[in-house]
């Protein structure tokens, strides 16, 4: 068995003016007091216990937890919003008909139950499984949305069945034209469009250049978050489709390594100043994230292959072909056919090589004797 861990963000049941400002003022203290903190030198700092901060209204496990905040390998030089954030051992669930509530001692000495708002069924199965037995808490966070909605953000792990070894896979290519090409066991490729994602790159990235030009920067800050909840959003959906076409077909998930690829390859000009196609703005790395913790708590297993030459590689020889944006070419066999589709069956059927090698010891026509060489059956 392993471990899963999943933050839920709840909010609070009609909270009043009062408690939403009282959590206002606490965490204005609570970040004041983090500042205090890292305006000491760092001998200084590791001493510091809730003892230190007696004086302060904050219960002292959320000032324990201010320290450690305060006291993390971070480059943070000052704070300016630390919510309040407490451990396990200082919070309790509740439940009482078909309502949760949290209560927890934000002051010294006093200990106060909060109601949740819960809609989501997943929610509700993670709340269940705490009051159970079947899950473990973890930590709490207070926190403050833009709009001054609070939310109780409860870090939950629950232990999930290993995945079975099935030997068969599905592969998974991504990329920005496309940004999913699945080949399933049975053959059948399985593309999803980025038209949409595109589209949403280059009308926002037009309307941060406008508001820009004018001075406009909020505006510009906004757009980027409500571009950044989209594409979140468009990754939260791809990653269901494709946990879910593994669980149909019985079957784990294969990704190639794209790490460090921002860094490895060059892109044009023109290329980077269009907004659909510039590879900074590309979220391969979340679309991994997502499909990784979803295939966790489905059960699917998730293999990491190496990315070279799997775009450039021959499905059928094995020989490097030619790519020329969507379509692959191998002038060996001839084959051709989409090149992630192409792609993707060389992550599935992914041997521990890029291309398949042959050893044989060529005989040397003039005098018969075996040369000591090695031939490749691949271009490279």
């Amino acid at each position: 068995m392993s471990t899963s861990t999943k933050t839920l963000k709840l909010s609070f049941l009609r909270l009043n003016r009062v408690k939403a400002d009282e959590f206002a003022r606490l965490q204005a203290l609570n970040t004041a007091v983090a500042n205090a903190i890292l305006a000491l030198p760092k001998g200084e700092r590791r001493t510091l216990t809730s003892k230190s901060f007696a004086h302060m209204e904050i219960g002292s496990a959320w000032i324990n937890q201010t320290i450690r905040n305060a006291n993390a390998h971070t480059q943070v030089k000052q704070f300016r919003c630390l919510p309040l954030e407490t451990n396990n051992q200082n919070w309790t669930l509740h439940k009482v008909g078909d309502m949760y509530s949290v209560s927890f001692g934000l002051h010294r000495g006093i200990k106060k139950r909060v109601p949740l708002t819960v809609h989501h069924a997943c929610h509700q199965r993670w709340l269940d499984a705490v009051l159970d037995g079947r899950a473990s808490p973890g930590s709490i966070t207070l926190w403050r949305s833009r709009k001054g909605i609070w939310y109780a953000c409860l870090s939950v792990s629950m232990e999930v069945p290993d995945a079975e070894p099935t030997g068969r896979w599905i592969g998974i290519d991504r990329g920005q034209t496309v940004p999913l090409a699945a080949a399933t066991p049975a053959g059948s490729i399985i593309f999803w469009k980025a038209r949409h994602i595109c589209h949403i790159r280059r009308v926002y990235a037009a309307r941060r250049k406008k508001l820009q030009a004018v001075g406009k920067h909020r505006a510009v800050k906004k757009l980027e978050r409500r571009e950044r909840r989209m594409v979140t959003h468009i990754n939260h959906c791809l990653s269901k489709d494709v946990v879910a076409l593994a669980q149909r077909c019985h079957a784990g998930i294969r990704l190639e390594d794209l790490s460090g690829i921002r860094q490895r390859s060059r892109q044009r000009q023109t290329t980077k100043a269009d907004a659909g196609q510039n590879r900074d703005y590309w979220p391969f790395f979340q679309l991994e994230q997502f499909i990784t913790y979803k295939a966790h708590l489905a059960g699917v297993a998730v293999e990491k292959v190496p990315a070279a030459y799997t775009s450039k590689s021959c499905h059928h020889c094995g020989a490097l072909g030619m790519r020329k944006k969507l379509a692959f070419l191998c002038q060996r066999c001839y084959y051709h056919a989409h090149a992630d589709a192409n792609a993707a069956q060389n992550i599935r059927d992914w041997h521990g090589l890029c291309c398949p090698l042959v050893l044989e010891a060529p005989v040397d026509g003039a005098h018969g004797m075996p040369l000591n060489t090695v031939r490749k059956t691949a271009g490279f």
